[in-house]
This record gives C-alpha cells, structure tokens and sequence, in this order.
C-alpha cells in the first residue's frame, strides 16, 4: 500500500537574497500548513515569490536563517533523495538524446529504485502518449513534451509534487484540455500537490484551495476554499461559482478576471 500523503508545515519561511549591491527581499516570513492529499495553487503578481517558495519547498533554495519546511516530518532533502517528492517546471526539460520512454525512466533511476518498463508504457499512454514512447523531444510538439514531463513525475509516485507554470509553455487550447486530462493522474488520497500559476481560471479548476500573494516581498493575502465538487470538467468554467471565484481573487490580484459564468 502506497504510503499516506504527507502534510507540508512551514514556519517563518522567508527569502532576502543578498548577491547584489542591496538585500532584495522576495519573500516576507511566513507560515504555511498543507493538508495532505490536498491541491493548493499559489497565484500572484510576477516577482512575488511564488516560484521562489515553491524551491524552497523542494529543497532547491534555503529559506532566511530561522525559516523550516517539513514534509510529514521530514526535510526537503531526505523526502527528494527517496524519489518521494517530484517538481515539473515550466520548460519540460526533457533530455534531446533520451526517448520520451527514456525521460521518464529516468526519473526511477535517480530515485535509486528498479526501472519498471511496463509502468512507464503505462504513464505514458495515460497523457495520451502511446505510441511516442521512442519519439526524441524534437519529435514531439510542445504540449507532448510537457506530458512527457509530467509522466516523468509520476513514475516515482511521489508523495509531494510541486508543478511550476506546467502548462505555460503550450498554447491555449492544449493548456485547457491539459487542465482537464491530467490533474486526475496526481489528485488523490498519496499525493499532496502545490501548484504555482499566472492563471487565475487554471487555479480555481485544478485547486482545492487558492493562495493569493502580494506584490514583492511577497505574502499570503488571501485563503480561498473552491467549494466546486470535483471531478472538474469544462463546463465548470461557465459556473456562477466558478465565475465568481476566479472575479474574487482578480479584485485581490488588481485584474479584470471575469469569466461571466451562469448556473
């Protein structure tokens, strides 16, 4: 049996970077709980650190001194190197000489733990890939890379999976229909999800929960429940509810969001 979702516990996690002439603060200290199993989307405006919170989480930037993640416990560090957390950033960063078969092998090798061939089939017809599993990156469109990558993810069934802008790269058509297709291969009881995005609509479908962030040094302004019954499909985009959350966060964010949905 898979092992539980963990619960993310952050506390007093802040970030001033001091490499320039002047300390430049992107992130005021903050404390954060995750539950697990949960979906929680971080939304903001560019520079406020979402993406840097987002690393730090993962272990791949060191909070200000005094600053603690734990992951069920654990450090980000000990939970990475047993393949149980996995990130996807907005470039899919596929390696050109490996299949797309390869690239998400890949991930099962680092982790330390036996390549299992069929599962990789498996992921890969998942995102809609079968059939590719020996076509190179350069032989896959853009929103076929991304599926890649995120196959890549979930070959290692992490307990943690922290996806950065994934669907910013592609065009607007396949990032919709990747909202659709995809969150059900991460969502459930053994997976707690962070997710960052610029996308406001893109939030409120694939979280639980929304985070909204100031402008830099960046902090948490506002926790939004999405009260919309899952499992969410396209036509949820044209919801009063769906509507009106994406017009809540736009009023906090400054933006003109309205979707002008209907019951």
């Amino acid at each position: 049996m898979p092992a539980p979702a963990p619960a993310v516990e952050l506390r007093g996690v802040g970030k001033t970077f001091r490499t320039g002439a002047e300390p430049l603060t992107v992130l005021e200290p903050l404390d954060l709980t995750l539950a697990p199993g949960s979906v929680t989307a971080l939304v903001g405006p560019s520079g406020c650190g979402k993406s840097t919170l987002l690393r730090i989480v993962a272990g791949l930037e060191e909070p200000d001194e005094g600053g603690v993640v734990g992951i069920g416990g654990d450090d980000p560090l000990t939970v990475r190197r047993r393949g149980e957390l996995a990130i996807a950033f907005q470039d899919p960063s596929l390696l050109p000489w490996r299949t797309a078969a390869s690239n998400v092998a890949l991930a099962s090798k680092l982790a330390g733990r036996p390549v299992d061939v069929t599962r990789v089939r498996e992921l890969l017809a998942m995102v809609g890939l079968a059939g590719f599993e020996d076509a190179r990156p350069a032989e896959l469109s853009g929103g076929m890379r991304q599926r890649a990558a995120i196959a890549r993810c979930l070959i290692t069934e992490p307990r943690l999976l922290l996806l950065d802008e994934p669907f910013g790269a592609v065009d607007e058509l396949t990032r919709r229909r990747l909202n659709i297709e995809l969150p059900p291969l991460w969502s459930g009881a053994t997976t707690t999800t962070l997710l960052v995005t610029h996308s406001v609509p893109e939030a409120v479908l694939l979280a639980d929960r929304v985070l909204v962030m100031s402008p830099r040094p960046g902090s948490i302004v506002a926790d939004l429940d999405v009260d919309i019954p899952r499992p969410r499909r396209m036509e949820h985009l044209h919801t009063r509810r769906f509507g009106a959350l994406v017009d809540e966060i736009g009023v906090l964010l400054g933006v003109d969001q309205f979707i002008g949905g209907q019951d």
